[in-house]
């Protein structure tokens, strides 16, 4: 039960935030009543927390296995991207901005095990594209890492970014081709052409 309860709470807060979506909302989808969920759950807090961990190992674990496929790096990079938007279904809503207002010590708890997986994998990503000549050899892997990191957290500013204008998609599509055209070679260069020509189609 407490599985099942995880997965309807992720599938309502990611459609409808997680400052929105009560206990009572969770328990009438479930048909349940909500002292089942308090058995399972003392509070929300608890449950958010339950909840947002297990997001993030299903999509880390996700990434380990598109990571261990040792594809190209560009490709990759484009795999990645597919399968976490499958994941996060975030256009309806804003989660993340709703986790930071209301739930701030969770927000940067998980923020701190996002940067640890990511700077992981685009550094593999990275000395894989430099070891097969696709990116530049001048460029640092650290700082590389630590932008790709920050601009990939600020794409969920709602502020700055906001959904009606962009949905997530588009914009995760745009921050790739910058991020990749900054690092690639001609060689690596010719491959991302190929790979957003192939998209389009």
């Amino acid at each position: 039960m407490r599985e099942k309860i995880i997965d309807k709470s992720q599938e309502l807060f990611l459609n409808f935030g997680f400052k929105s979506v009560t206990m009572d909302d969770i328990a009438s989808e479930m048909g349940i009543s909500k002292k089942t969920i308090y058995v399972h759950f003392p509070n929300k807090t608890k449950l958010v927390e339950a909840t947002t961990l297990h997001m993030f190992e299903t999509i880390s674990y996700g990434i380990d296995c598109i990571c261990a496929l040792e594809k190209n790096p560009i490709e990759e990079i484009f795999d990645i991207k597919q399968f976490v938007m499958e994941h996060l279904k975030n256009e309806k809503s804003s989660p993340q901005y709703q986790l930071q207002k209301y739930y701030p010590k969770i927000f940067a708890a998980l923020k701190s095990k996002q940067f640890e997986v990511m700077q992981e994998c685009v550094t593999d990503n990275l000395k894989r594209g430099l070891e097969q000549g696709l990116y530049r050899d001048t460029i640092n892997i650290d700082f590389i890492s630590r932008i790709y990191f920050n601009g990939m957290v600020t794409l969920k500013d709602q502020e700055l970014f906001p959904l009606k204008t962009f949905s997530m998609n588009t914009l995760m599509e745009y921050y790739l081709e910058y991020h990749l055209r900054g690092i690639c070679t001609t060689k690596g260069v010719k491959i991302l052409n190929q790979f957003i020509s192939k998209n389009q189609s």
